[in-house]
């Protein structure tokens, strides 16, 4: 739920998926990227990590990042432990820490041997949101390790999207706010779409809290606002 906190704007985003599917390396990468202070938004402070020894997260990381364009507009990035048995953690942060998540990344290890695992983790998350990814939630896929061999293609999630029930015909006012797609790797030396893909979720988040109180706008003229810059 966005909070509103002395003049300023807070948005939620999570990073959500299994363990070792890249989380924390995609927000360390975010913030080198906006540090820079080339992009449209800039980190508040350093990151927040409560980890093991090995670096696997414990509990969660955090990043809070500032709009440039809209000063009082900040947005708290999290991660979850992606360990299974740790359900009752990213329930935790999802629902709990600052305020209830306002959009969610999902994060898949595009190696095709988690290929199941990635499915359990939907689920999940489904089961987490009750059933209000898209229509309540802005959320968006990072298939990541695309640098690596025999991976997921992006056709094959969205097949898993479409049998969760995840994924809108044409005909559905919904359509326009499926998921987009992206294949990144998370590597800062590497790095693709590692900022494009916050920033997807970052105007979406903004046009449901505009134009749609809270709910994926459904009005054409008002959804197609792709100018909308965070």
């Amino acid at each position: 739920m966005v909070q509103y906190k002395e003049g300023n704007i807070y948005l939620k985003i999570v990073y959500y998926g299994m363990a070792r599917s890249g989380k924390t390396t995609i927000l360390n990468t975010l913030y080198k990227l906006t540090k820079e202070g080339t992009r449209e938004i800039i980190p508040v402070g350093d990151l927040k990590k409560i980890d093991r020894a090995s670096g696997a997260t414990l509990y969660f990381d955090r990043g809070i990042f500032q709009s440039k364009k809209h000063k009082k507009v900040y947005y708290r990035v999290y991660t979850v432990a992606g360990q299974k048995g740790f359900t009752p953690l990213r329930i935790k942060v999802f629902n709990m820490l600052d305020a209830e998540t306002d959009a969610v990344i999902f994060v898949v290890d595009s190696q095709i041997r988690f290929f199941e695992d990635n499915i359990e983790f939907l689920l999940e998350l489904k089961s987490i949101t009750k059933n209000r990814l898209i229509k309540d939630i802005p959320f968006i896929i990072m298939l990541n390790k695309q640098d690596l061999k025999d991976v997921i293609s992006d056709e094959d999630f969205i097949q898993i999207l479409k049998n969760e029930k995840l994924w809108y015909k044409a005909k559905n006012d919904l359509y326009i706010w499926n998921p987009l797609v992206y294949k990144t790797c998370a590597l800062f030396n590497q790095e693709k779409d590692i900022y494009r893909s916050f920033y997807e979720i970052a105007r979406r988040t903004a046009l449901y809290h505009i134009y749609g109180d809270g709910k994926a706008p459904v009005d054409k003229k008002i959804s197609d606002t792709s100018i909308l810059t965070i």
